[in-house]
């Protein structure tokens, strides 16, 4: 599926951008281990509820995330 392409480009961009690595997001987003490799590899989806938590944290819209939107 194209957005979830999209969906991982985008977070790990986020991330690196703001110079996290993956275990300071999960903790800084309260998720489960591990989920941010899964979703950055392409292996899991979010759920609306991260979808949610993550454009918060990264103050960016879910069209961004999903690539719907520049």
């Amino acid at each position: 599926m194209e957005y979830l392409e999209s969906f991982k480009n985008n977070i790990k961009s986020l991330r690196s951008e703001a110079g996290l690595g993956q275990v300071e997001l999960v903790k800084r987003l309260g998720v489960s281990k591990g989920i941010v490799s899964l979703w950055e590899n392409g292996l899991r989806e979010p759920n609306l509820s991260s979808l949610i938590l993550i454009a918060k944290f990264f103050n960016v819209s879910i069209d961004y995330l999903l690539g719907l939107e520049n």
